[in-house]
């Protein structure tokens, strides 16, 4: 897929080796409250995401988890500029994308790309396959010919475990693993470094999900791709993701090593999630503490004062914990991090 790989800028390096891919400081994502039917006034802000910050190393996978609505998708669409941030920068691959002009921002788009969480609703019902992955590289301008256009389309249909003669096939005559892999295929189209997987097997059935979360292991170790994995499923995380970072209610409260968050989680937020994760030995599961959270998730255009957990968590502190603002990520133990006030404690 050498052909339709374009040259990727320095990446920033770091003290302990890894090369940074992608690199999130205090961004932030309002969408704004209008009121009035003709003069309209902004009269709050919708905070999806609130001064979040992360890297991705290269060739890694970063697990985004949390309850629905706490900001996940939001923050893959912004950081790939599909929405444009209310604040904070995304630097991608030493290149800071909230500054970039609309034609640098293009050129970088080859080296970025989303499989989405609906793999029909991302799927144009009136393109045939051949066209919806051949898209981007006719917009970029990739491959003129259209024989070479062709024969590089269904490689890529074969590589995803599709059958390449359906390149004229609709949409519409594919089950919903196959149109995901159509997704993958349009992703790889422009021999991206980075993907976004938003919620990729969340609208699958379980039996093909295994199927898929393997496809996009075997692609990430032949074509060297970082991935930001945004999922509900806490168990295909631990599976696929070599770091997972939590989010809640717009922010992240706990992010490290996939090992670690799972065997020695420090926020409550990760405790109560992680309780909730079944556990096929009969005998463990009986054993078991489950946590279950009061109350409902607060709405992100009015989070609690303090911290934002302060509503639900069964050990806030009265007085520190709904009075001073929300905690910063402190690094507990080496690439391990937690935003909370009793993080000492619980260490």
């Amino acid at each position: 897929m050498s052909s339709a790989a374009s040259a990727p800028a320095v990446a920033k390096p770091q003290q302990d080796g890894r090369e940074v891919v992608l690199e999130v400081t205090n961004l932030k994502k309002h969408f704004p409250i209008n009121s009035g039917l003709i003069i309209q006034r902004q009269v709050g802000a919708v905070k999806a995401v609130d001064d979040i910050s992360f890297k991705v190393y290269k060739g890694e996978t970063l697990g985004l988890v949390g309850e629905s609505g706490c900001g996940k998708s939001t923050t893959g669409r912004t950081v790939l500029q599909l929405y444009k941030p209310t604040s904070g920068s995304v630097v991608f691959e030493g290149k800071d994308l909230t500054s970039l002009s609309s034609s640098e921002l293009r050129k970088m788009r080859r080296r970025m790309q989303m499989i989405f969480q609906d793999p029909f609703a991302s799927l144009n019902p009136r393109m045939s396959v051949g066209n919806i992955v051949s898209e981007p590289l006719r917009i970029h301008n990739i491959i003129q010919n259209r024989n070479e256009l062709q024969e590089y389309v269904e490689n890529l249909l074969q590589r995803v475990g599709l059958n390449p003669y359906y390149v004229n096939r609709y949409p519409h005559e594919f089950s919903g693993g196959q149109r995901q892999r159509i997704g993958i295929a349009r992703a790889l189209a422009l021999n991206p470094s980075f993907i976004v997987c938003d919620e990729p097997i969340s609208a699958l059935d379980v039996s093909i999900q295994a199927q898929v979360v393997n496809l996009l292991e075997e692609l990430q170790e032949e074509f060297n791709l970082t991935y930001l994995f945004i999922a509900h499923d806490l168990s295909m995380v631990r599976h696929i993701c070599d770091r997972v970072a939590v989010m809640y209610l717009g922010k992240i409260v706990e992010v490290g090593p996939t090992d670690e968050v799972y065997e020695n989680p420090l926020h409550p937020y990760t405790h109560a999630l992680l309780s909730a994760v079944p556990v096929p030995d009969p005998m463990v599961e009986r054993t078991r503490q489950r946590i279950i959270l009061t109350g409902d998730l607060p709405s992100p255009a009015r989070p609690p004062i303090g911290c934002n957990f302060n509503t639900r968590c069964p050990i806030a502190i009265p007085g520190i914990c709904y009075q001073e603002p929300d905690p910063p990520l402190v690094e507990i133990t080496p690439g391990h991090w937690a935003a909370c006030h009793r993080v000492s404690e619980l260490n």
